[in-house]
């Protein structure tokens, strides 16, 4: 139980083309995106992702790095549906597997626990039965015999999530008011990357931050990469907004515009050419 920093470069340097990757966050909140736009910057495609979907999808869609998604929605939030996202998905150009956001819950329970299947009863009686034929049910062994769905186990090859601060060996504190999946996604894989706004001493974390605040369990994580303001253009509330006058920027240009912009050669690419955009704008 080492030291496990990591940079993001190393990170996607131990990823494979063609792997199951989960990603944290939710919609454009608290999004692994330094992690992402390092992913972006490798040569990986004919990816599986999981995600409750936002800019990562829509990145990765756009450059043509997915061939399945698995999700529930992918939104920007302040702008409902993902542009970039829809351009592909209207095309056809990957295989998506949508389902209900309880089910995508139980699906990662399932591979966290390594269960082949959890039964729920979200999806039951609705279209998310009619889109996706290789659906199953089960009825419960018991008097009430309900009959439920059967959410196969969500397992990945590996999680990129981002918290607010972590330690060296791979606990993960969240200072937001919500959670969302982060803890299932590193559960549920084989390796787990963990990105976060700034390293902290163990003891910060063990002896002066509220225990329901330490999201991640230094076992289930692989490596950890410091990366301040590694979420950006999402928010990670309390540490900062989401900045919406980027999103908008991101939302109405070409992928190949953009992407030749702002993407860099690294994360301090990224960042200056972000600051030369707000300088030009007067922001």
């Amino acid at each position: 139980m080492g030291d496990k920093t990591m940079t993001a470069e190393e990170v996607v340097g131990r990823l494979e083309s063609g792997m199951t990757l989960g990603i944290g966050g939710w919609g454009a909140r608290r999004k692994p995106m330094a992690l992402v736009r390092a992913l972006l910057r490798s040569g990986l495609r004919d990816l599986t992702v999981v995600s409750c979907g936002g800019p990562d999808v829509g990145m990765l869609a756009a450059a043509g790095r997915m061939r399945r998604l698995v999700t529930a929605f992918v939104t920007l939030d302040s702008i409902p549906l993902e542009p970039h996202y829809r351009a592909v998905r209207e095309r056809g150009g990957l295989e998506l597997t949508e389902v209900d956001e309880g089910m995508l819950l139980r699906g990662l329970e399932a591979a966290a626990h390594r269960l082949p299947f959890l039964p729920v009863r979200a999806g039951a009686g609705s279209d998310v039965m009619r889109v996706n034929p290789a659906l199953r049910t089960v009825t419960s062994p018991y008097e009430d015999g309900e009959t439920l769905v059967a959410m196969p186990a969500l397992r990945l090859d590996a999680a990129l999530v981002h918290v607010h601060r972590a330690d060296r060996l791979g606990t993960g504190q969240c200072l937001g008011p919500d959670p969302y999946f982060d803890d299932l996604f590193c559960a549920a894989a084989d390796t787990a990357y963990v990105s976060c706004e700034r390293i902290v001493d163990t003891a910060e974390l063990t002896e002066k931050a509220p225990v329901e605040s330490l999201l991640l369990r230094r076992l289930a994580v692989t490596g950890v990469v410091e990366a301040p303001n590694g979420a950006h253009f999402t928010s990670c509330a309390p540490d900062y907004e989401r900045d919406e006058e980027f999103q908008r920027l991101y939302a109405k240009t070409p992928w190949p515009e953009f992407a030749g912009r702002f993407l860099g050669a690294d994360e301090s690419g990224y960042r200056a050419a972000v600051a030369e955009w707000r300088k030009e704008e007067g922001r």
